[in-house]
């Protein structure tokens, strides 16, 4: 197995295809032994597709003809298994959809298809994509590459985890509240939760709550999200919140004609945040000073007035419990796991409540607003606190305990407003789990955030980092 192979990134696999220097076959052949050699470890890959290896044939093919190769000709990419995938199982993490195989891709696989990428796998997730663990009853569990005991996170912790591990160069997830950028930042790669709209959400399940539902890359590199989404991004004439035709550039090596205006936050607005990591984004924001960046500490009312984390709570259970009353009916006790009989469980909220989270909803999106009116970008945490053990219910942190469900507390803010954001590793903690930046632009303005991003990353000492497995 070529060492080289599983842990270039996407890009860097593509030119060496499209070079004849490696075929996709070899491509292909070595992330299939690498998962061969370490899912029994991690348990990030549920389901191999039939016919990956012939895939890479016909892309070797391609090559040897001389025809015309998409950008990510040949490169192989995994799926989370709550986006669907033509031929190829997609079983939701629950027992209730069991063997169910689509008739079509979603419309974000289709997209990395015709830029000649190969579908190689499908991810581990937890529960109808509903949990910050990755853990189901038809599947497992899946552990953090860093550290077994530790979690990789949910909701798309299983997409993550085969990144982190060399399994997969590339993947698609999706984000609620926390599960493309939240994963990422436990462990260590990259993801890109682009503005809610902009990348269509059409053969994904659940759709509901839709208005917070995003679809997203992770990768091992800047410029590997900043390809992918220059391939997803766009309207498909059937997801009716992707109507967005903005074109996409994506910002790598472009010369701004001045300088970034860049604020950075740990608090308050958050509640508590480790110190290494909130070490870990004031190191980031003084890296930016170099690059000419005018940056300060920054404040903004209205994540102190509305705490992202309550409105979102308030408004999804009434939205998405009628979903899960749906598809549970009539199952038996052994299909249904934890995370939906909790939300079965959970009490219907109040209309007077709904209507003053939607409310608060709108206040976070004027307060938001307000800051890029004078900031380009917004560097903040994206977890309150490195990976955690499996199954913890609480967090200490600062001396405060707070429900397990905090580890949303940032990252729920940009579900709610749509507001894109890009995670990425820029620390260590002592124990050597990743820490995790989040860089925030306004809407529309992916290019700005993965700008910034891509000099970030130019500086991180972390960025070559690889679990030992």
């Amino acid at each position: 197995m070529s060492t080289d192979l599983i842990y270039s990134d996407a890009t860097k696999l593509a030119e060496l295809i499209r070079t004849r220097e490696v075929s996709p076959v070899e491509v292909m052949q070595a992330h299939l032994d690498r998962i061969e050699a370490v899912n029994p470890k991690v348990n990030a890959i549920v389901t191999i597709a039939d016919g990956a290896l012939k895939s890479a044939k016909d892309a070797e093919a391609a090559v040897l003809k001389g025809d015309e190769l998409g950008p990510l000709h040949g490169v192989p990419f995994t799926v989370k298994d709550s986006i669907d995938t033509a031929k190829v199982l997609t079983q939701r993490g629950s027992p209730i959809f069991r063997g169910r195989t689509p008739e079509t891709d979603a419309t974000s696989v289709a997209r990395m298809k015709k830029a000649g990428a190969l579908l190689l796998a499908k991810t581990n997730l937890p529960e109808f994509s509903y949990g910050i663990e990755s853990d189901n009853l038809l599947s497992g569990r899946t552990n953090n590459p860093w550290n077994l005991d530790l979690t990789p996170g949910g909701s798309s912790g299983g997409e993550s985890a085969a990144i982190a591990a060399g399994m997969s160069p590339l993947g698609l997830a999706t984000d609620l509240a926390i599960s493309v950028r939240g994963p990422a930042a436990h462990t260590g790669v990259v993801s890109l939760k682009a503005t809610h709209g902009r990348v269509p959400m059409t053969g994904i399940w659940p759709r509901e709550p839709r208005r917070f539902w995003h679809v997203g890359p992770m990768a091992r590199s800047i410029r590997d999200l900043s390809l992918a989404f220059s391939q997803l991004v766009g309207p498909d004439g059937q997801d009716g919140y992707s109507s967005s035709a903005i074109s996409f550039d994506n910002g790598i090596g472009i010369s701004n004609k001045r300088p970034l205006r860049v604020g950075w936050l740990v608090g308050p607005g958050f509640g508590p945040i480790d110190p290494e990591t909130a070490s870990t984004v004031e190191a980031a924001a003084e890296a930016l000073i170099d690059f000419g960046h005018i940056v300060e500490s920054v404040r903004i009312p209205a994540l102190e007035r509305d705490f992202g984390l309550d409105v979102f709570s308030r408004l999804h259970v009434l939205e998405m419990k009628p979903g899960v009353v749906k598809t549970t009916a009539g199952r038996s006790e052994n299909e249904i796991g934890d995370m939906a009989r909790f939300m079965l469980g959970l009490p219907d909220t109040p209309a007077a409540d709904y209507i003053d989270a939607v409310q608060g909803a709108e206040r976070l999106k004027d307060g938001y607003a307000e800051y890029f009116q004078k900031y380009d970008v917004l560097l903040t945490p994206v977890l309150p606190t490195p990976s955690f053990k499996h199954g913890q219910a609480e967090l200490l942190i600062n001396g405060q305990t707070i429900n397990i469900m905090g580890i949303m507390n940032i990252t729920s803010h940009l579900s709610i407003t749509g507001l894109p954001g890009v995670s990425m590793r820029f620390g260590t903690s002592k124990e050597g789990m990743p820490i995790g930046v989040q860089i925030v632009g306004s809407w529309q303005a992916e290019s700005t955030i993965l700008h910034t991003a891509s000099q970030l990353e130019q500086v991180s000492t972390v960025r070559d980092l690889q679990p030992k497995l």
